[in-house]
């Protein structure tokens, strides 16, 4: 059976072909935190792989050894068993198939290796994707998809055991941004090479009373007392290790050998009929 595809390959490139680094600041957010989750490992990474739209600005930034950096396509140009370390930087939110993504990177990594992802999550822009439905059905009676759909938080964490990777763990970072208008944010989203490349999106020019609506709507329900109004971009943070015999491995149900009321110096009350 045939994944149904979320995004259009084409204008996905011309989208990120069009970036530019200086309204890569989500990105530098998002490098930031993995570098902080970097320190807190206790081992040296050597061989470090690097997956994303923007791959060799996350290379330059992060300052690992010898990075090897590639585009997020749809079959990863990896070497099975070649990495320590593999980061999934901020392009897993347009991928049709993130559990193939997630499986070609952990395929990617030596036993007890370390895979992080980050990509945006389902909060990020929901001002912007209930203005522009509001104002495009009051405007022509119906709807076209124009944000895409983002998985929340407690989804993700399921989609790393799916991958195979063992200790998963899922967190998320969540910051408002504000913009001048409506207009402005979605300039920037231009900027950053995240406007609209979905399949089923309108193939034409969205008329200019649509936006102007939609700059009105977002003004008059998301505005701050500076008349500013806030975006809020959610960017969720993915953790797992390959497989391997050396790890913590969960006991059965049943074997413990202490009382929990005994390791905290607790006095344990029985329950009455």
């Amino acid at each position: 059976m045939t994944t149904p595809r979320l995004s259009d390959p084409t204008a996905l490139t011309r989208n990120r072909a069009r970036a530019r680094p200086e309204a890569l600041f989500l990105h530098d957010r998002a490098m930031d935190d993995i570098q902080a989750r970097l320190a807190m490992v206790n081992r040296t990474f050597t061989t470090p792989l690097i997956i994303g739209p923007f791959a060799s600005y996350w290379a330059a930034g992060l300052g690992l050894p010898n990075p090897r950096a590639i585009a997020d396509t749809d079959t990863l140009a990896i070497t099975p068993g070649a990495h320590d370390l593999a980061i999934h930087a901020l392009g897993l939110h347009w991928s049709s198939d993130p559990v193939g993504q997630l499986i070609q990177a952990r395929r990617a990594l030596r036993p007890d290796g370390l895979l992080l992802a980050c990509l945006f999550g389902g909060q990020t822009l929901h001002e912007l994707r209930a203005t522009l439905a509001e104002a495009e059905s009051q405007i022509t009676g119906g709807l076209s998809p124009r944000v895409a759909p983002m998985a929340e938080i407690r989804d993700l964490g399921g989609l790393m055991q799916r991958a195979g990777l063992a200790l998963p763990v899922a967190d998320c970072d969540r910051l408002s941004v504000t913009y001048d208008s409506a207009f402005h944010l979605m300039r920037d989203l231009r900027a950053m090479g995240e406007a609209n490349a979905l399949q089923h999106r309108l193939r034409r020019p969205t008329r200019r009373a649509v936006l102007t609506r939609a700059a009105e709507i977002y003004a008059e329900a998301h505005a701050n007392a500076d008349g500013r109004i806030g975006a809020t971009f959610e960017i969720i943070h993915l953790s797992g290790w390959a497989p391997d015999d050396s790890q913590p491995q969960p006991l059965r149900p049943g074997s413990a050998t202490h009382r929990l009321a005994s390791a905290l110096g607790a006095t344990e009350t029985p329950l009455k009929d």
